[in-house]
């Protein structure tokens, strides 16, 4: 058994660099589908998803005809104001600043912290993770970092299980992994 965590595809606020949380459920952009085709996955049994619809279209291009359960607590965290703006929008901001000055340890403003959600995510794959066959999870970044930060081996921080869009990992009970 195995678990293939995946990383969206991109969307036009992944390539304006904006922060698209669990509030703005954005579709694929064209370059975000070609991106995805053009790369091979490995075949899995289950498929599991957060709801937002960047990651259920993503799902249904890699894995046609494997059904998805959708699991809600797999959602991308909650930005608050810094939703759907990017760096060039918030540079300058009192309240951005210190953010980035806590490391991002800080609660986003009106949103959650990085360790709320990464406990949230931790849960989420807790509670499929005794599942039989290869599985794949088709969700955000920061939900990949969060159990990849738990469960990979060697261990590493958050932050050292950054992936691209439609990029991630293969992840063996064990804890060893490689990326895909």
């Amino acid at each position: 058994m195995k678990w293939v965590l995946i990383r969206h595809g991109k969307t036009r606020g992944n390539l304006e660099g904006r922060y698209i949380g669990c509030r703005t459920d954005e579709p694929l952009c064209p370059e975000g589908r070609e991106a995805l085709l053009a790369k091979a996955y490995p075949p899995v049994q289950r498929v599991y998803a957060s709801p937002m619809r960047r990651c259920l279209e993503t799902a249904a291009l890699l894995y046609p005809g494997v059904p998805v359960e959708i699991i809600p607590d797999f959602r991308e965290c909650d930005f608050g104001d810094f939703e759907n703006r990017n760096y060039a929008e918030l540079n300058g901001r009192a309240d951005y600043q210190a953010w980035i000055d806590s490391g991002g340890e800080m609660p986003f403003p009106g949103g959650e912290s990085r360790a709320d959600f990464a406990a949230r995510c931790r849960k989420a794959f807790e509670g499929i993770r005794c599942q039989t066959g290869d599985c794949a999870l088709i969700v955000h970044g920061g939900t990949v970092m969060a159990i990849m930060a738990t469960y990979a081996r060697p261990q590493g921080g958050y932050f050292d299980f950054q992936v691209k869009n439609g990029g991630g990992y293969i992840l063996h009970p064990d804890g060893r992994y490689q990326s895909i």
